[in-house]
């Protein structure tokens, strides 16, 4: 059985993606080995179709030749998960063991959460809106970045109350702050 985690780097104000669908204040390569360590057991990764496209460049992310080391490895372990994108436009995808669901379903996404033997990602904040309020996420962890960005799409949707028990945190040198939430009572 596995868990739904939904993970996010977002403004120090709440936003997953700036005015501009953007999130250039991410990450170092620290970070990146961290999210590395932390995601190098995901089995399946559940996206909407923007997110999907931002996240398909790991495809072939390892054969540039100017990739950190920290890029290769998070490139390899992204490589060995399961893709699920959630979109009615999208043609074709551009990597390998992924594939277009056109919606998104919940009672499926708890169906894999219990069949799977490993944990799912959800990720982006449009479609881990969905998962949210339908009570699907067992996880939040947040990288939040040192800053604001005055609008976008927030990390939590609005109209949601969730109880919270903090079981994890980690400061970067660089000002981000790590949180890792469970649901209460899970």
């Amino acid at each position: 059985m596995g868990r739904l985690i939904y993970s996010m780097i977002t403004s120090l104000d709440g936003y997953a993606s700036g005015p501009d669908g953007g999130f250039d204040w991410a990450l170092d390569r620290g970070v990146h080995a961290f999210i590395t360590e932390r995601f190098d057991d995901v089995g399946t990764y559940l996206y909407g179709r923007r997110m999907y496209e931002t996240m398909s460049y790991w495809e072939t992310a390892h054969l540039e030749p100017d990739q950190p080391q920290e890029g290769i490895d998070y490139a390899l372990s992204w490589q060995k998960a399961d893709k699920i994108v959630f979109s009615r436009t999208l043609a074709e995808v551009s990597s390998a063991r992924t594939r277009i669901e056109r919606e998104f379903d919940p009672a499926a996404v708890a169906r894999w959460k219990d069949e799977l033997p490993h944990d799912l990602t959800i990720d982006g904040p449009t479609i881990a809106a969905e998962a949210i309020r339908a009570g699907l996420v067992d996880e939040f962890q947040m990288f939040i970045g040192p800053g604001t960005v005055g609008g976008g799409l927030r990390f939590f949707p609005d109209g949601v109350r969730l109880d919270l028990d903090l079981i994890d945190e980690h400061r970067f040198d660089g000002g981000l702050m790590y949180l890792r939430y469970q649901v209460a009572g899970a």
